[in-house]
C-alpha cells in the first residue's frame, strides 16, 4: 500500500496512485491551491485550461481526504431538497441553484469523459423512503420537480417495485433518478489530478500549508518551502485545521463509515441490487451502498463527530447492513474505512472570499463529487473575473455553528442523538 493512503478497497482497485514530489524552496504561480481533492484538483485543471499558471499544495496525498474515501455516490441535487431551498431562498434563487446542481452532474461526467478517466461510472440514484409516511414526500417532490424544473430524469417508485428492485423489505417507495451516477471515488480524483498534470499543473505531496500572508501577490508557507502567487485558493474542506480560523467555525467534519464485502458473484449481487443503481435512505444518518465492479456490496452506515473511531469498524458498520440485508450474514467483510466529510448548520456548502485573492469552498455536507466539482469550476470563473455564478453560492451566508470551533460538537451531538432517535422510530 502507498504511504500515505488508509487502506480501503479504493486504494486496493486504485489506477495510476503514483507519488508527487513534496514542496521544497520558494516557487511562484498565478494561483496556489490548497488541496488535492476534487475542489482543489477540479480548480486547478478549469484555471490551467484558461492558461493560468497554477501550484497544488497537498498536505497527504492526492484524494487522501473525503474525496478518496467516499461512498461514490453522484446525485443531481444540492443536499436539501429544491421545494425547501425555495423556502430558504425563494423560488428564483432555489431555480439558480438546481441549474448549478445540473451543471456539476454535467461537469463530473464531462470530465469523465473528456479525459478517459477510467473510474467505473455507473448511471442511477435510488432514493429510498425508510419510513411510510416518507413515501407520499418523495411522490410529491417528483411531481414537483417535473412540473416546476422540467426534470425528466426523475421517477417515482412504488413500494412492490422497489421490493423488485431492492433485495429488502425496508423500503416503502422511492425515487429513481437516472440523471444521477456511481464510480469510483479515488479512481475520478486520480483521473482529475492526471488531466491537471497534463495541462501543466505542479501538484506537490506531503506539504501542507502551514501559514497564509494575506498580501498581493500572497504567500503560502509550508515546513520546507513558499509558494507566492496573486491568488489563493483554500480547497480543504474538513481537514482545514486551524490554517484559517475565520472559516473553521462554519464546517463540522464529520467521520464516516464504509465497508466492502467479499465479492459476491454477479447473480448474489444482482439479487441485492437488481439494475445496479446506487442506493441512499431517507434516515438523517443515513444507509448509502451499491455494488461495485467486481461485484462486492459496498455499504455506508453509521457516523461520529469526535477523533476517536469504533475500534471495529467492521463489526460497525456490519450491524446496519444487516438490518437491511439480514441474508448477508454468512458474508465476509474484506474491507472497512473510515473518511471525514464536512457539514454545515444549514446543509448548504459556504462558498466565499477572505481577501480580493483568497477564495474557498467547503462544507459539501455529503454531496460532495458533483458540488465539490462545481465548486472548482466556479471558483476558476471566479480569479478569471466571471463570478456571477460563484457570487450566487458566496452570496449565501453560511453561519458558525454555535460556540465555533470549541463547542460545535456537544452541541450537534443532542441534536444527531435526538434525529437518530426519530430514525428507529415508526
Amino acid at each position: 500500500m502507498p504511504q500515505g493512503h488508509p487502506e480501503s478497497y479504493y486504494v486496493a482497485t486504485a489506477r495510476g496512485l503514483v507519488p508527487h514530489p513534496g514542496l521544497r524552496g520558494d516557487e511562484i504561480a498565478d494561483v496556489c491551491v490548497v488541496g488535492a481533492g476534487y475542489t482543489g484538483l477540479s480548480a486547478a485543471l478549469h484555471l490551467a485550461e484558461r492558461g493560468y499558471k497554477v501550484i497544488v499544495l497537498e498536505g497527504e496525498r492526492i484524494g487522501w481526504g473525503a474525496s478518496g474515501r467516499n461512498g461514490g455516490q453522484l446525485g443531481t441535487t444540492h443536499r436539501k431538497d429544491q421545494q425547501t431551498l425555495e423556502e430558504m431562498f425563494g423560488r428564483e434563487w432555489a431555480h439558480r441553484l438546481w441549474a448549478l446542481a445540473v451543471d456539476g452532474l454535467a461537469t463530473v461526467k464531462g470530465l469523465i469523459a473528456k479525459h478517459k478517466i477510467e473510474c467505473d461510472l455507473k448511471p442511477g440514484i435510488l432514493h429510498a423512503a425508510w419510513k411510510e409516511k416518507e413515501a407520499p414526500e418523495l411522490r410529491a417532490e417528483v411531481e414537483h420537480m417535473t412540473r416546476e424544473y422540467g426534470s425528466t430524469t426523475l421517477r417515482y417508485v412504488p413500494a412492490d417495485e422497489i421490493h423488485e428492485m431492492v433485495g429488502t423489505e425496508r423500503y416503502y417507495g422511492g425515487i429513481l433518478d437516472m440523471g444521477g451516477a456511481h464510480l469510483h471515488p479515488l479512481n475520478y480524483c486520480l483521473g482529475l489530478a492526471r488531466a491537471a498534470v497534463s495541462k501543466g499543473v505542479r501538484i506537490y505531496e506531503n506539504s501542507p500549508a502551514i501559514d497564509i500572508t494575506h498580501a498581493d501577490p500572497a504567500r503560502v508557507k509550508t515546513a520546507k518551502g513558499t509558494v507566492t502567487a496573486r491568488h489563493v485558493v483554500l480547497a480543504c474542506n474538513a481537514y482545514l485545521g486551524k490554517l484559517e480560523p475565520r472559516i473553521a467555525g462554519r464546517i463540522m467534519p464529520v467521520n464516516n463509515f464504509i465497508l466492502a464485502t467479499e465479492p459476491l458473484g454477479e447473480a448474489r449481487a444482482r439479487s441485492l441490487i437488481r439494475d445496479d443503481v446506487g442506493v441512499q435512505d431517507t434516515k438523517f444518518v443515513i444507509d448509502y451502498y451499491r455494488l461495485t465492479a467486481d461485484h462486492r456490496l459496498l455499504f455506508g452506515g453509521g457516523e461520529n463527530y469526535s477523533g476517536r473511531l469504533p475500534r471495529d469498524l467492521a463489526a460497525f458498520v456490519r450491524k446496519p447492513m444487516l438490518r437491511v440485508f439480514p441474508q448477508l450474514k454468512d458474508v465476509q467483510v474484506d474491507y472497512a474505512w473510515s473518511g471525514t466529510l464536512a457539514i454545515t448548520m444549514p446543509r448548504i456548502p459556504d462558498f466565499g472570499r477572505l481577501a480580493p485573492n483568497i477564495v474557498y469552498a467547503q462544507g459539501y455536507s455529503g454531496q460532495g463529487i458533483n458540488i465539490a466539482t462545481l465548486a472548482g469550476k466556479l471558483i476558476a470563473e471566479a480569479v478569471a473575473g466571471q463570478a456571477e455564478r460563484f457570487d450566487c453560492m458566496a452570496d449565501i451566508k453560511v453561519p458558525n455553528f454555535p460556540g465555533g470551533t470549541l463547542l460545535r460538537y456537544p452541541g450537534l451531538l443532542a441534536g444527531v442523538l435526538w434525529y437518530t432517535l426519530k430514525d428507529r422510530l415508526p
